[in-house]
C-alpha cells in the first residue's frame, strides 16, 4: 500500500480517490499512513500518530511483511487487534483487507495466517477484502520485476477491487 518502487501519482491511494469518484461518485481524500516494510508491530507502534488527521475509514493491511519474516501468526493477530481496538476507541470505520501466505511457508504457517483476517474481521464484526491482492499476486504482468510489489497495472486492478468495499461500507 505504500507504493514501493512507483511514482506517487501510481500509489494506490492516488488510485482510490480516482476510482471511488469516477465509480461510485465518492469525492474522497485519501490518505497513505503505510510505510514501505511496515509490519504489524511497527503499524501498532505508530498508529495513534497516523490516526492525528481527521479520518472516517481505515484500510487496515498489514501482516504481509510479518508472514516474509516468518513471525508467528499469533503475534500478527494480536498486533492487528490492538490496532484494531485503538482505532474503534476513536470511532473510525475498518475494512481489513486481507493477506495470503504462499504455501512454501507450510500447510500450518498458511492456515494460521490466512485466518488471521478472517478471524479478527468475525471477532470485530467487520468488513473484509479476503485478499488485497486478488487477481494480482503471482502475475508477473501486474508486479514489479521483484515479484512481491505491484505495477501500476496491478495498483490499478488493486484499487477496483477495494473501492468496490469502500463503497459497500459506505452505505451501510
Amino acid at each position: 500500500m505504500a507504493g514501493f518502487g512507483l511514482p506517487e501519482q501510481e500509489h494506490l491511494s492516488s488510485q482510490l480517490e480516482i476510482d471511488l469518484k469516477l465509480n461510485y461518485n465518492l469525492e474522497t481524500l485519501v490518505i497513505n499512513g503505510s510505510v514501505s516494510g511496515d509490519t504489524s508491530s511497527s503499524g501498532l507502534n505508530r498508529i495513534e500518530w497516523t490516526l492525528q488527521d481527521n479520518v472516517d475509514l481505515v484500510i487496515l493491511s498489514l501482516g504481509a511483511n510479518d508472514m516474509l519474516r516468518g513471525i508467528d501468526p499469533k503475534v500478527i493477530k494480536d498486533n492487528l487487534q490492538k490496532i484494531i481496538h485503538i482505532i474503534q476507541e476513536k470511532n473510525i470505520d475498518i475494512i481489513i483487507a486481507g493477506m495470503q501466505s504462499p504455501k512454501s511457508y507450510g500447510d500450518i504457517y498458511k492456515t494460521q495466517f490466512d485466518n488471521i483476517y478472517f478471524d479478527l474481521a468475525k471477532e470485530n464484526n467487520l468488513l473484509i477484502m479476503p485478499f488485497l491482492l486478488e487477481g494480482v499476486a503471482l502475475n508477473p504482468d501486474l508486479n514489479q520485476p521483484d515479484g512481491k510489489h505491484p505495477n501500476f497495472l496491478g495498483i490499478q486492478i488493486i484499487s477496483k477491487n477495494l473501492s468496490h468495499y469502500i463503497n459497500q461500507k459506505q452505505k451501510n
